[in-house]
């Protein structure tokens, strides 16, 4: 509808199609809560007042606020489609997210983002994209395609393309690194923002990273750090993720001066806290029972990300908006009970409404290069001491330790009673045979061993063993599904789920994903694991951009020293 047609059911000329009456409005741009009517006429909030209408319904003085936004998310960490995302996260209220399609695009290159473009259309909500910025995220390891500013050229002006998402190159921006700042400059040119990754980074460092035109940072893990940024003038995500929460820890930096900065995003979510714990909707809730402002959560869930953005027809309730609109009764007990989409109802009580069709997708090829008789795990002893990754419980950092070597006729082991199992990378993207090799702690298995495609950023396959044939037994599982997650123990699989999208997602709805996730999880417990979800923490092991020590195809990464080390100290 154009604003000409808006503007004549905004002066009352022409009935609306929809009156919201006895609705107690949350504003936005005000903060108050206000009685009153919502005029909708061909899927945008014409007016607030009393209107002629063909359809009424009362609300009956129940809540009425925007739908949520989610301003960071990787929708391939749900495991499942665009489609089936959507259908899990808008009977919670979230209305609009800005996905970065970056786990897709290391493995498919342009292709995997047209993909994510195309099955964008037609949905429940409004899906828009920030194009990645870093494919591969560094030069040390195997990704399946590697995306310059000039392949960023013809997808800059799309529509739903509305930033240059996170630049986890932090060391290129400082440095100077040609292409780093080509993709900045285009970003600036096409008037996009410029999404920032620099966790930990402080004083002159992050001077000059921000200094580059970058404005947001969703990775910080303290108030001290967020404070920070926040006074050199970056945005903050608080990010609440399925590994990384950091939502308590930030919680001191809002305040009535500083909120209007602040958004709620989730990053990464798993099909299981999607479910049980929900999307933003959860932020939000979590936020309002640890004390935060009730108007001021909500605000941080859609007017703020929707002016960051520049999607200046989202985020509020008021003339010209489009009409996305959550309802619920309780301020202080959020739990949504209807949500609108251009005005339609399209979840009501925490399920879908019926009848909304799934669009097709295109097909996508097959993405498991892998020579599984060619696998070797073994590592030949070449001194006393070796660097371990020891991961941090609930968060996506690591430390790096040192410690002495398990040896077995000359070559190293795996020791479950230390909990110091060998860890390997498998590229299988081009069928290079690279495969890097390494010890991590934490993850307290005792027995088989688990592996995944889903290996951020490059998603190569990455497995944890408690022996060689184990760790074999347990890649074959993912190579032979075409990508996937696999719990192995006595030589075969006990738990998998296929992801035969690009191994990174599955076309079944969430609950099913769950239901398989959930068998994979009482596998790793049968087996030993002692984490919450170790497929959550073991698909982070090989992101070379986050603290302190990694794994990726081509070694170990000390990601402090931005460069490969050997396993042997």
């Amino acid at each position: 509808m154009n604003r000409y047609d808006i503007i004549r059911y905004a002066g009352g000329d022409k009935p609306v199609d929809l009156l919201l009456t006895h609705a107690n409005i949350i504003n936005v741009f005000s903060g108050e809560i206000t009685e009153g009517s919502i005029a909708i006429a061909g899927g945008w909030i014409v007016g607030i007042g009393e209107y002629p209408s063909k359809a009424v319904r009362n609300m009956s003085g129940r809540l009425v606020a925007p739908g949520f936004i989610d301003p960071h998310v990787h929708i391939e960490s749900s495991m499942t489609s665009v489609s089936q995302f959507a259908r899990a996260v808008v009977p919670h209220g979230t209305t609009t997210v800005v996905a970065d399609p970056h786990e897709i695009a290391n493995v498919l290159g342009t292709f995997g983002i047209e993909y994510m473009l195309q099955s964008a259309e037609h949905q429940p909500m409004n899906i828009y994209y920030a194009l990645s910025s870093c494919v591969p995220a560094t030069s040390m390891e195997t990704s399946g395609a590697r995306l310059e500013a000039v392949d960023l050229i013809p997808l800059m002006s799309h529509d739903r393309i509305v930033a240059l998402a996170e630049m986890m190159n932090y060391p290129g921006v400082i440095y100077g690194d040609q292409d780093v700042h080509s993709k900045i400059r285009l970003a600036r040119q096409y008037r996009k923002r410029v999404e920032g990754h620099s966790p930990g980074l402080s004083g002159k460092a992050l001077n000059a990273y921000i200094g580059s035109g970058i404005s947001s940072d969703h990775e910080c893990t303290t108030a001290k750090e967020a404070r920070e940024k926040l006074m050199a003038g970056m945005h903050i995500f608080i990010r609440q993720g399925t590994d990384a929460r950091n939502l308590q820890d930030l919680l001191p930096i809002i305040s009535a001066r500083t909120f209007h900065r602040a958004m709620w995003c989730t990053d990464d979510r798993d099909p299981h806290d999607l479910l049980t714990e929900g999307h933003i909707d959860a932020l939000v809730r979590d936020a309002i029972v640890s004390g935060v402002d009730p108007i001021q959560a909500i605000q941080m869930a859609t007017i703020n990300s929707a002016e960051y953005f520049g999607l200046h027809h989202l985020g509020a309730i008021a003339p010209g908006r489009q009409a996305d609109i959550v309802v619920f009764s309780d301020l202080n007990a959020l739990k949504i009970e209807q949500v609108y989409y251009r005005g339609e109802i399209v979840a009501e009580n925490s399920a879908m409404s019926h009848g909304i069709p799934v669009p097709d997708t295109l097909a996508l090829p097959r993405s498991m290069k892998v020579i599984l008789k060619t696998l070797d795990f073994s590592i030949p002893l070449a001194g006393d001491r070796i660097r371990v990754i020891e991961i941090v419980p609930d968060q996506v950092t690591t430390r790096s330790m040192i410690a002495a070597p398990t040896v077995f006729q000359d070559v190293l082991i795996s020791d479950p009673d230390r909990d110091l199992l060998k860890i390997a990378v498998i590229e299988r993207h081009i069928g290079s045979g690279n495969i890097g090799k390494g010890f991590v702690r934490g993850f307290g298995i005792k027995q088989g061993a688990i592996a995944s495609s889903v290996a951020h950023d490059s998603h190569n396959i990455i497995v944890v063993g408690t022996n060689d044939d184990e760790m074999k037994a347990a890649v074959k599982a993912v190579v032979l599904m075409g990508g996937g997650l696999a719990v192995v123990s006595g030589g075969r699989p006990i738990a998998k789920l296929s992801l035969p999208i690009a191994g990174l997602m599955s076309p079944e709805p969430v609950h099913v994903i769950r239901e398989h996730i959930d068998r994979l999880l009482i596998g790793a417990r049968e087996i030993g694991s002692t984490l919450k979800n170790p497929f959550m923490t073991l698909s982070f092991l090989s992101l070379p951009v986050i603290p302190e020590l990694k794994i990726t195809d081509m070694g170990l990464v000390d990601v402090g020293r931005f460069q490969i080390v050997p396993l042997f100290v």
